[in-house]
């Protein structure tokens, strides 16, 4: 019999021993039927990375009333279908991912696994949102980060979301009475500048160890989710699934390809 109760899918790029996840969690337990399918090893950086060469491999790791843990050898876009096509009997009524350990502002929405995730649900019209701390810290302090959680969280069960739209929510690392509040904003328009340290094994032979970074292109507009963040604000950015490009379109029609 089904359950009158919300079906929430929980995932990350972190990995399931993530403090971030595990805090998620205790945010999304009272609001209904809780559902974990994280990666079992970290996966920052995956994007929308998708296993096709290796089998995938799922673990049921913990169950109680109302909570279920898996783990994948997959990726977090991995995670998101493989629950949602073999795991659950019914479409989860909310994604959360989360919370990241570490910023995804700007351009990293393109790099970060937890975005990947945050956007698979989106494809498969769940409302999704992902959730990011600005600390890389393992055993970071997540106490305003998840009294954010649950006030957007709720939001978003109250006003859904339109079809298509997902929510990047990134959260400056301090204290709740340091956040100055939350703020809508826009993608802040800059790029990671890549650097490679070159070094050399002990057979002689070279390596590198991507290293780099993050060039602001508009350090000044107070629009941004950069700024937002660099003010002690939440940044709140609706992104998208469709990445076309409409103010072109007229233009390259009349190239007359």
């Amino acid at each position: 019999m089904k359950s009158d109760k919300l079906l929430i899918l929980v995932t990350n790029d972190d990995g399931l021993e993530a403090k971030g996840i595990k805090e998620l969690v205790n945010v999304v337990r009272p609001l209904g039927r809780v559902v974990v399918v994280a990666p079992s090893d970290p996966q920052s950086g995956m994007s929308h990375a998708i296993t096709v060469k290796n089998p995938l491999r799922v673990k049921k790791m913990y169950e109680e009333n109302d909570l279920v843990m898996y783990k994948c050898n997959g990726t977090p876009v991995d995670c998101v279908k493989i629950a949602c096509n073999q795991l659950l009997k019914e479409k989860p009524g909310l994604l959360v991912a989360g919370i990241n350990h570490g910023s995804n502002s700007s351009t990293s929405v393109f790099y970060s696994g937890t975005l990947g995730a945050t956007l698979e649900g989106c494809i498969n019209e769940i409302p999704s949102i992902g959730f990011s701390l600005l600390s890389l810290d393992s055993n970071a302090d997540f106490t305003a980060a998840k009294s954010v959680a649950g006030r957007v969280i709720s939001k978003v069960m109250e006003n859904g979301l339109p079809r298509s739209v997902c929510l990047n929510v990134n959260i400056p690392n301090g204290y709740p009475d340091e956040i100055k509040g939350i703020r809508i904003c826009r993608q802040n328009k800059g790029f990671w500048r890549e650097e490679f340290d070159k070094r050399t094994d002990p057979m002689g032979k070279h390596y590198f160890w991507l290293t780099g970074y993050y060039h602001n292109s508009e350090p000044e507009a107070d629009d941004t989710d950069e700024w937002a963040l660099r003010n002690a604000y939440v940044s709140v950015v609706p992104i998208q699934t469709d990445l076309t490009a409409y103010t072109m379109l007229d233009n390259l029609r009349q190239w007359k390809l």
